[in-house]
């Protein structure tokens, strides 16, 4: 009898777990790679991904392929040849795997292995020419949690294991390890711990063995405020990724630097990095640049309104054995340089130039442009040749440059709504033209055809029979258009969507500054990342004040208070009531409010209750100081706490190690903080006191201002000292972009406040319409805050009677700025 009904639960357990089985929202194939999207499952703590096709069957996935982006699940298979596919998708449910749904099939597509980086039988990055690993292949996931503690064994390096993705990049730097070795993004990576001034440099010793691939995971991977730089490396691939508002020493989203060889970026999308010192370089640096490297294709990409795209060539000083190739390139919105070229021979074919305000090609040093079969709409300058034609025809003395012309050979491309493109011409423009325009795609460019300024004559490299170009069948530029908006770029587009005006952003050079904005408020939806923890759905948040404060005997403390949410259906409190301090619980507004005066010192504990996920708890402790001592400074040195602190809370925090290292105050500092646009530390004092920071102080590199409160303020040699802030709430936010190293509020001694507030006196209070003010001192201005810290009053004239019969019941905080200081008081509205 035991035995039948053991048999009974297996069976019913059996039931129940095939029963939950999954819903598939969409699934499709992509270049090389196939995805899947599907609902969650009730109960599942995991799902297992298999697939089938092209002679692999039930073919299981990593882990970290699989993630959570809350409504829905997502996995994503790379590196799979051109074929069809299906996708399993199985939840586990107490350990036991459930039945499989079935996507049916889908198509995948290969990559276009074009361009010179392919030369010489040279296949780069860690993939084979069919898509697949090449053999040995070592797969390294980087995610925002494993980013900084990765770890590898690296032949040849310093120290093993190698800990972060820089560190192992380090060791593979001396090219001692061949092992192919591919690096995978997991959604929004912000800057890592150990960096190389601001970028993750790849580096291989250029061994013709060595095979490294840096790729995205999806439609969602971003490189965040970091650049990519490649030198004295082979055979490397970057694909897939988003680069945004990078801020790094060399500047550029992705540079090649120098001595670099069979290099091809390809699908990527540039978006704005931060503004650069100069006055051209308010959308970044470069975008995509190449210096003294050869066998390179940059292929697939999407800029995004890119001021300066493609530098190629910086002062090899030869235009021997320089090659390169640009196609199918989407340069949408982008300003100039697409590219700008000293010394090399370049093939820039298929791309679509979409809207460029400045111009297209351009060609100086002795370089030779083939530039075929593009589709240019609206591009106002097509093609220039430095110092000749259209560059100096409005009187300009070079549009993009003064340097020595080079050549640009043009063939069957579509040009509309252009302002000027002048095509060579015998008889009327022998000199003064932009490009040649060849009659048929292997015509040879006859040598008396020379730059106005420099005299340097085309070499003819498309025609070389040693080359790819000679034979190459390319579309032609409206399929080409087609082709570029369907894939350049990331994956499905990408998860960030704008679309640009014409009629605005086509002639238009500045930054766009609602671009910018969403740039700058982009946040990753995903979730979390199959294998690392699941994060709790139930939230606790500090909405004011802070959870901990140093209170002078017989004051008040600043009102804290706590709000829940997500799964979160109810809290508890333990260790109040206490001492003279109490709290309420709304649980219509979900918000715990702490209030009193301390009698003596008080902690306590609110956790979250909810049945679906983990609670969550947030301590704080009461302290009840002495009258007449100080509160303590609260010193912050982001060398040693990085962003852990229970007095300043930070928002879009980035830290830097690239910066330069500063000394003050005894101390060596050689982390900071990134003040950047979406940058924001708060705090609340619980009296009167002095803001000091540190900034750039060696040489005196940084005179920038910073806003506090509101106000701004301006660094004198990399220091502001003495911000006198009152008690209250506190905000510090961007300016001028700046690096901060350090920061200390010093509490003044009490009795200074306390002498201020009996010059002025606020009643009644609690209030229920009129507030009335009597001070000693003038009294400039008045600001009122919720205790949530939004200001709902500012009073500017007659601030001797405030009306609070149109405010909400509740407690708020009273700021009155007077011609000796600021005075806050709380005020209960009734």
């Amino acid at each position: 009898m035991k035995k039948l009904f053991f048999s009974l639960i297996i069976l019913i357990v059996s039931l129940s777990t095939n029963a939950q089985t999954v819903t598939i929202n969409k699934s499709g194939g992509a270049l090389e790679s196939a995805y899947v999207e599907w609902q969650p499952v009730s109960g599942a703590e995991s799902y297992n991904i298999y697939y089938s096709g092209n002679g692999i069957t039930n073919q299981k996935i990593d882990n970290p392929l699989i993630r959570s982006y809350g409504t829905y699940f997502r996995a994503d298979i790379l590196g799979i040849s051109a074929g069809t596919y299906t996708i399993d998708v199985k939840p586990v449910i107490s350990g036991v795997e459930g039945a499989a749904t079935n996507t049916g099939n889908v198509e995948v597509l290969a990559h276009d292995r074009t361009g010179f980086a392919f030369a010489n039988g040279r296949v780069p990055g860690a993939y084979n020419a069919d898509g697949t690993p090449k053999n040995n292949a070592v797969i390294l996931y980087i995610t925002e949690n494993t980013k900084n503690t990765i770890t590898m064994n690296v032949t040849g390096a310093n120290a093993n294991p190698c800990v972060g993705l820089q560190t192992i990049l380090d060791g593979f730097k001396k090219g001692n390890d061949t092992r192919p070795l591919i690096v995978r993004l997991i959604g929004q990576i912000t800057d890592f711990s150990y960096m190389l001034n601001g970028d993750i440099v790849i580096e291989n010793k250029n061994n013709a063995s060595s095979y490294i691939t840096f790729e995205g995971v999806g439609n969602d991977a971003v490189a965040y405020g970091w650049g990519i730089r490649i030198k004295n490396a082979s055979n490397v691939e970057i694909r897939n990724i988003g680069t945004m508002l990078t801020d790094s020493d060399e500047g550029d989203n992705i540079g090649l630097q120098q001595n670099n060889d069979y290099i091809w970026v390809h699908n990527v999308d540039f978006f704005y990095g931060e503004a650069g010192g100069a006055g051209d370089q308010t959308k970044g640096d470069g975008a995509l640049d190449c210096k003294k490297s050869t066998y390179v294709t940059f292929s697939y990409n999407h800029f995004w309104d890119s001021g300066k795209c493609n530098l190629l060539g910086l002062s090899e000083g030869t235009t021997t054995g320089l090659y390169i190739t640009y196609h199918h390139n989407w340069y949408d919105h982008s300003d100039s340089r697409h590219p700008r070229v000293r010394y090399y021979s370049a093939h820039i074919y298929n791309n679509y130039f979409d809207g460029n305000s400045k111009y297209g090609s351009g060609s100086t040093n002795g370089s030779s442009l083939f530039v075929e079969n593009n589709y240019f709409r609206h591009c106002k300058y097509p093609m220039l040749t430095s110092m000749q034609g259209t560059d100096i025809f409005y009187g300009t003395g070079g549009t993009f440059s003064s340097e020595d012309g080079g050549t640009i050979k043009a063939f069957n491309n579509t040009i509309i709504n252009e302002t000027r493109f002048i095509p060579y011409d015998a008889a009327n423009y022998p000199i003064e033209f932009d490009a040649y325009v060849a009659t048929t795609r292997n015509e040879i460019m006859s040598s008396s055809i020379t730059s106005k300024q420099g005299g340097n004559t085309y070499n003819n490299f498309d025609t070389n029979s040693a080359l790819y170009i000679k034979n190459l069948v390319v579309e032609t530029p409206e399929v080409a258009k087609d082709k570029v908006m369907q894939y350049s770029g990331r994956m499905q587009g990408g998860d960030f969507n704008w679309t640009f005006n014409d009629a605005i952003d086509d002639t238009a050079d500045v930054v766009n500054t609602a671009l910018k904005t969403a740039l700058v408020n982009y946040q990753t939806t995903l979730v979390y990342v199959q294998g690392e923890a699941v994060p709790s759905s139930q939230t606790l948040t500090v909405t004011t004040a802070n959870s901990s404060q140093d209170v002078i005997e017989g004051d008040a403390l600043i009102t804290i208070i706590f709000t829940w949410g997500g799964d979160a259906t109810d809290v508890t409190v333990v260790g109040l009531p206490a001492s003279g301090i109490t709290y309420t619980k709304d649980n219509g507004a979900k918000t715990v409010t702490i209030t009193g005066t301390p009698i003596a010192d008080v902690s306590y504990t609110i956790t979250t209750v909810g049945s679906v996920s983990t609670p969550v708890s947030e301590s704080g402790t009461i302290t009840v100081l002495p009258v007449g001592s100080t509160t303590g400074d609260e010193i912050h040195n982001f060398t040693e706490s990085d962003l852990n602190s229970t007095f300043y809370s930070f928002v879009s925090a980035n830290l830097s190690t690239s910066k330069g290292t500063e000394t003050y105050d005894g101390l060596t500092l050689t982390q900071c903080l990134k003040i950047e646009s979406a940058t924001n530390i708060s705090f609340t004092t619980t009296a009167a006191g002095t803001l000091t920071l540190v900034f750039n102080i060696v040489n005196s590199t940084f005179n920038g201002r910073i806003n506090v409160d509101g106000t701004i303020y301006n660094a004198s040699s990399g220091i502001i000292n003495n911000i006198a802030l009152s008690a209250g709430i506190h905000n510090i936010t961007k300016t001028d972009t700046a690096n901060l190293y350090y920061m200390k509020f010093e509490y003044n001694p009490l009795g200074l406040d306390d002498i201020a507030i009996e010059k002025i006196s606020m009643f009644p209070n609690p209030v229920i319409d009129n507030l009335h003010l009597s001070s000693k001192m003038k009294i400039e201005k008045v600001k009122i805050y919720s205790m949530l810290g939004m200001l709902v009053k500012n009073i500017e004239n007659n601030v001797e009677t405030i009306d609070f019969s149109n405010l909400s019941v509740g407690t708020y905080l009273i700021k009155v700025y007077t011609n000796q200081g600021i005075v806050d008081k709380l005020i209960i509205k009734k």
